[in-house]
């Protein structure tokens, strides 16, 4: 596809990143040559300097040949502006990024008025992401597949774990759930597994099972599933107020400690049913006072990176047993943070760049594509995809054991007319199927790609 990225911040360079990962021809384009730079240096793309705004420079960035413009600048308005000028102008499909919570209730009307394809608000979604992993709070990622019926989870082995140096053909008799091991990660390396893979304490894997069987399964291999039933947010920027929103629809206690009085008072007005802190929650007397040792789950999500992960810090330190989520904005940190215990870190820019390409594949299924779903894991390292197995799929009906998949990918799950398999040796797949497929190999768009042969 022909793809247009209006905005060379944090966020176009990781979709940049992504799309052009996946196959896809991608112009950037920014006012600021500097921004520019940043992008056409790192990812294999095309740079435009110009303003995204006016329509001689989206003609001139090629917007007449283009199939998807995405708008991502750091200004909601410019961001509307120039899909509607996209639209109007290249007819192609767009995606604007649109943040400010005074559109949050006009974005249905703004989105068809616009003619917008997609619109996403990074903030909310990362606030979605937070409380589900506050809701399984051992995880350290949550994604869904087959509408909510499976769930792909995160974990880490703790010590003395029943899990610790068996193979993975040994699980069911040791844990005797319903679960497949899909991923693992030993010593920094990936590895998409087979039953004779042996696992560790400290090992990160990842599993599938249904939402119904989580705490079962996390409490026999000596994981303690303990109800989140207060959580205290430090920082009152935008993602704090729409997790508050959602913690006290699930009758969760929350706590927002904010350095700025005035944004304190808003979200006293904003959320009633919060206490809201004016204060410095770096500050160890403060968090003592407002009983830390007390918090079933910290979120870190101040504005200074280097706050958030001294306060992740003091925390893991303090009790190792409180679930913490720390928000990183710079690059720089990613890579430095991941070697920290700061818990489950969270970037807005790589929820968003996540988001716009699961879109993007799903533009591609009404030209073939069959991928209905797809997650980054693994720190971007594995794909998780839900495929639509359609009519003309070559091995309907034949024995997964008698199919030889491509390197480093595993079936994890089939759904079938609402009941959810376990794939064994003789199952099969079958038209109308969802199949959720685990992966190193990247840019797949058919089930059929994930067979040999």
């Amino acid at each position: 596809m022909e793809i247009i990225i209006a905005g060379c911040g944090k966020v176009g360079q990781a979709i940049a990143a992504n799309l052009t990962a996946a196959g896809h021809a991608v112009t950037v384009m920014d006012k600021s040559f500097e921004a520019l730079s940043s992008v056409t240096g790192t990812v294999d793309v095309m740079g435009f300097q110009g303003d995204s705004t006016s329509i001689s420079s989206q003609l001139e960035a090629g917007v007449k040949n283009a199939d998807l413009l995405i708008a991502v600048t750091s200004d909601d308005e410019i961001n509307m502006l120039t899909c509607l000028i996209a639209k109007k102008t290249g007819s192609c499909q767009t995606i604007a990024r649109i943040r400010n919570p005074q559109y949050t209730d006009e974005i249905k009307y703004l989105r068809n008025e616009l003619g917008l394809s997609m619109s996403i608000n990074p903030e909310m979604v990362a606030a979605e992401e937070i409380v589900r992993l506050i809701q399984i709070p051992s995880a350290l990622e949550v994604d869904t597949f087959a509408k909510g019926k499976v769930s792909l989870i995160g974990i880490q082995i703790p010590e003395e774990s029943i899990l610790n140096e068996i193979k993975i053909k040994e699980l069911p008799a040791k844990a005797g759930a319903n679960a497949l091991i899909c991923v693992t990660e030993h010593d920094n390396e990936v590895i998409i597994p087979n039953g004779d893979t042996v696992l560790h304490s400290g090992d990160r894997i990842s599993i599938t099972l249904s939402m119904a069987d989580v705490s079962s399964f996390l409490n026999k291999i000596g994981i303690k599933a303990k109800k989140i039933k207060n959580v205290l947010i430090a920082g009152g920027g935008t993602i704090s107020y729409y997790l508050a929103k959602r913690l006290i629809a699930l009758k969760i206690n929350v706590k927002i400690i904010d350095i700025d009085r005035k944004r304190c008072e808003e979200l006293a007005e904003l959320l009633p049913k919060a206490m809201i802190i004016h204060g410095d929650a770096t500050e160890k007397r403060l968090l003592i006072e407002e009983s830390i040792e007390d918090m079933d789950a910290v979120c870190c999500l101040m504005h200074q990176d280097e706050a958030n992960i001294l306060l992740s810090l003091y925390l893991n330190k303090l009790d190792n047993k409180i679930k913490t989520i720390t928000r990183i904005h710079r690059n720089s940190y990613e890579d430095l943070v991941t070697e920290l215990p700061v818990g489950r870190i969270i970037s807005t820019k790589e929820i968003t760049s996540d988001y716009i390409t699961r879109y993007v594949r799903s533009m591609q299924n009404a030209e073939g594509s069959e991928v209905e779903s797809l997650y980054q894991i693994m720190e971007n390292r594995v794909e998780a995809l839900e495929f639509c197995v359609g009519e003309d799929f070559s091995y309907a009906g034949t024995e997964l054991k008698d199919l030889k998949l491509i390197n480093n990918t595993l079936i994890c799950s089939i759904s079938r007319n609402g009941k959810i398999i376990r794939p064994g040796g003789r199952d099969t797949m079958e038209y109308g199927d969802r199949v959720v497929v685990v992966t190193t190999n990247k840019g797949l768009t058919s089930i059929q790609e994930i067979i040999e042969g």
